[in-house]
């Protein structure tokens, strides 16, 4: 399904700013990013949100508005205009990049205007449970985009079109409802059973059980392909949708077009591995799920420093039990500092956690903004006073990248046997010219280890192609080498 080796991007953090330029600078950066070992990029949602030229896209408003028309007081995005969107998509692929869209079908806000509907409130630590007898709301439930005009679609949103809200607009209160509508009432199947059922994430959320909207969304879909000519999916919180919509979405947009459209899911339950084993259960394998649990267990370990057991990185993670469906990550927009789902890695250890995806055969490992162009946000110390934070490992990244595109092939050797100092070894293969490595990384103090690399690199001079060491491991005539690490680091050996 995927060239080996291939390294996704995603190519925006939560605190770009909100100036249009988004598009324009992918399509400048996009060789250059080919040229380092990216080989496929995850953009940012390209359609209108409800706060309009500040939006990042998660807050859908409409799916058609691709920064087009002057809806939400601006007419282009967050991240510029229509036009240049899809020449940023060309661009990439021009530049030998795979690009993928960012699809967001959860929820809805921005209506222009109310509807009276019938609703129960819910209890919100448990959405099982009703707290009240149906009674009448005035709702932001009617979608009709007069700003658009009806171009490309005559759709309408309606109550009819959502199973819940969380606002009241007649007394200003704010809590879940439930909304009774024609199609039903109550949540929607969902495979999470946190808060008793998961369906309501935010804003109005869409009702998939409505035949109407399901065929708009797969209209949409036909709409959005042919307008931009994008690779593949990014699915935004699916955990809170009932998974047969995108199996059926997915079978439509894959047999219309024929084509695979790589699609890769966030279903983000970083303690809940068999959750998401479940949803890849319902969806019949038909998309890769983000693996939460391995980047919360980075998280973990990068604040627990030596107290960590490196030995178990990998316990009760995607990547270990359904490795062709894991897209293995460091960090995202949604675990960024100060964001509802913060969940950082100390600097020290993203370049340990960077070799962990980037370096390992298994998973599919996707690289986060901020750590190759930086982020700015504004913080506040202990005397409350604003910090303005950047972080980048640029040049560890382009290393590690250039590894693993060129050097990281082979036999894999795991040599996971100590709490603080963990390597594995990829003996290279015929293919890849000058092709194997050695990895080792430590969350304690300096240390060593005895690997091998195989009978083919007897005698060959291995360097730190990290340059953290400075002197060379030669391997023996068995084919092993003795390689050193500094303390709370990763070094990796080549000889080419």
């Amino acid at each position: 399904m995927l060239m080996e080796n291939f390294a996704m991007l995603q190519f925006f953090e939560w605190y770009y700013p909100a100036d249009g330029s988004l598009w324009r600078f992918f399509a400048e950066q996009a060789n250059d990013l080919k040229d380092i070992g990216i080989d496929s990029v995850w953009l940012p949602p390209a359609h209108k949100g409800m706060e309009g030229a500040e939006a990042s896209g998660y807050d859908a408003y409409d799916l058609y508005d691709l920064g087009e028309f002057n809806q939400r007081n601006s007419v282009r995005t967050k991240y510029g205009t229509r036009d240049e969107f899809i020449a940023a998509v060309k661009a990439g692929q021009q530049a030998g990049l795979q690009v993928y869209a960012d699809i967001v079908l959860n929820h809805m806000g921005g209506a222009e205007e109310k509807e009276r509907v019938m609703v129960r409130k819910v209890n919100p630590d448990n959405r099982l449970e009703f707290i009240t007898e149906p009674y009448e709301i005035e709702a932001f439930t009617k979608f009709s985009f007069p700003g658009r005009n009806a171009k490309y679609s005559q759709f309408v949103w309606d109550h009819n079109c959502f199973a819940g809200i969380d606002y009241d607009a007649s007394t200003q209160e704010t809590a879940i409802f439930s909304i009774q509508n024609e199609y039903g009432e109550g949540w929607q199947d969902v495979v999470s059973d946190e808060f008793g059922n998961y369906d309501y994430l935010m804003l109005c959320d869409i009702d998939f059980r409505n035949p109407h909207v399901r065929e708009e969304l797969v209209k949409w879909g036909k709409w959005f392909y042919e307008t931009v000519g994008f690779d593949g999916f990014r699915l935004d919180a699916v955990k809170h949708i009932d998974p047969l919509f995108f199996n059926e979405w997915l079978n439509a947009m894959r047999g219309y077009f024929k084509k695979e459209f790589y699609t890769v899911a966030e279903y983000w339950a970083p303690g809940d591995l068999d959750a998401m084993l479940r949803y890849i259960s319902v969806t019949e394998g038909r998309m890769s799920l983000f693996d939460a649990c391995l980047q919360a267990n980075f998280h973990r370990a990068s604040v627990s420093i030596d107290q960590y057991d490196m030995r178990t990185i990998f316990d009760n993670t995607l990547v270990q039990a359904r490795p062709e469906l894991a897209v293995t990550l460091v960090e995202n927009h949604d675990t960024q500092p100060l964001q509802s789902l913060e969940q950082t890695v100390e600097p020290w250890f993203r370049p340990i956690a960077y070799a962990l995806i980037l370096l390992r055969e298994a998973g599919y490992p996707c690289v986060f903004y901020a750590d190759l162009y930086g982020s700015e946000y504004e913080d506040k110390d202990k005397e409350g006073i604003d910090q303005k934070v950047t972080m980048t490992i640029l040049q560890e990244l382009k290393a590690l990248l250039y590894v693993r595109k060129y050097l990281a092939y082979g036999l894999q050797r795991d040599y996971f046997d100590d709490a603080h100092c963990i390597g594995w070894t990829r003996e290279g293969d015929e293919t890849h010219h000058g092709s194997g490595c050695a990895v080792i990384l430590t969350n304690g103090i300096a240390a060593a280890k005895r690997m091998e690399m195989g009978m083919k690199h007897a005698g060959k001079i291995f360097y730190d192609k990290l340059g953290h060491i400075q002197e060379t491991v030669v391997i023996d005539e068995n084919g092993w080498g003795e390689f050193n690490v500094n303390s709370g680091s990763v070094s990796v050996w080549t000889y080419s």
